[in-house]
């Protein structure tokens, strides 16, 4: 019987290495990793892990890079983790008010967070023919929820996940015609200890501020429940169903 595969999209994040490591069987040759960085995967465990290095997140590099990840291979997969986003650079952090508005940190935050994510999901999608299912996890934010915005502030991230969400909903309505076999999961994982949230956990509770390895075993237990429905999922790292 041919082994089940998963793929890893922004296989260098924190969640991502939890997530492979927890994933990983004979030396991680059910592993398809994605990852303009892969020095955290020297050791044995990814010995035969197929890794695909990227220089950038073009829509050129991507649709190459699926090329690259043959039909033969693809339709293998049924599971499916894009775990990069962007929250800040050395340049910007997250605006606070109007005044901090930039065109520029809206146009690398929206482009990091909402298309991306879809290009990836665009260029994949005729091409995952898993039986008798296919789980697609999209990395989302509590945050991208309008009608759970009490605190303002954060625009550009906000909108991001906003836009990141509309378009997965989208998707999954054409999906359930097309593709009935693909599920769509927009997850948010919690605060977790990574790079990406390291300038603000001065702020987040103890008991708030989740491991890498906590938040990537809630997500493989979320997926396992999850049915392939036709409809996009928004939850947290409880399995709860956020607010749109």
């Amino acid at each position: 019987m041919t082994q089940e595969k998963h793929l890893i999209i922004g296989a260098s994040s924190g969640i991502a290495k939890a997530l492979a490591k927890k994933l990983a069987t004979n030396q991680g040759e059910n592993l398809l990793l994605v990852s303009r960085d892969f020095s955290q995967y020297d050791d044995e465990q990814f010995s035969n892990s197929m890794k695909i290095s990227i220089s950038d997140y073009s829509e050129q590099t991507i649709s190459l890079t699926c090329e690259q990840l043959t039909s033969s291979l693809l339709e293998q997969v049924t599971q499916v983790y894009m775990c990069n986003g962007l929250l800040h650079t050395p340049a910007f952090l997250p605006e606070k008010q109007l005044a901090n508005f930039s065109a520029n940190q809206f146009c690398q935050t929206m482009f990091a967070n909402a298309l991306t994510p879809m290009l990836w999901l665009t260029h994949l999608v005729t091409k995952l023919k898993a039986k008798p299912f296919c789980k697609v996890v999209v990395f989302s934010a509590r945050i991208g929820s309008i009608s759970d915005n009490q605190l303002g502030g954060w625009y550009s991230y906000r909108a991001s996940k906003s836009a990141l969400n509309m378009m997965l909903k989208t998707a999954a309505i054409e999906l359930k015609r097309t593709a009935k076999h693909i599920k769509l999961i927009a997850f948010h994982p919690g605060t977790t200890d990574t790079a990406l949230s390291r300038p603000f956990q001065k702020r987040v509770a103890q008991d708030k501020l989740f491991t890498t390895d906590f938040v990537a075993q809630q997500l493989l237990e979320i997926v396992k429940r999850h049915q392939v429905d036709g409809e996009l999922s928004y939850v947290d790292w409880q399995d709860k169903a956020i607010a749109w």
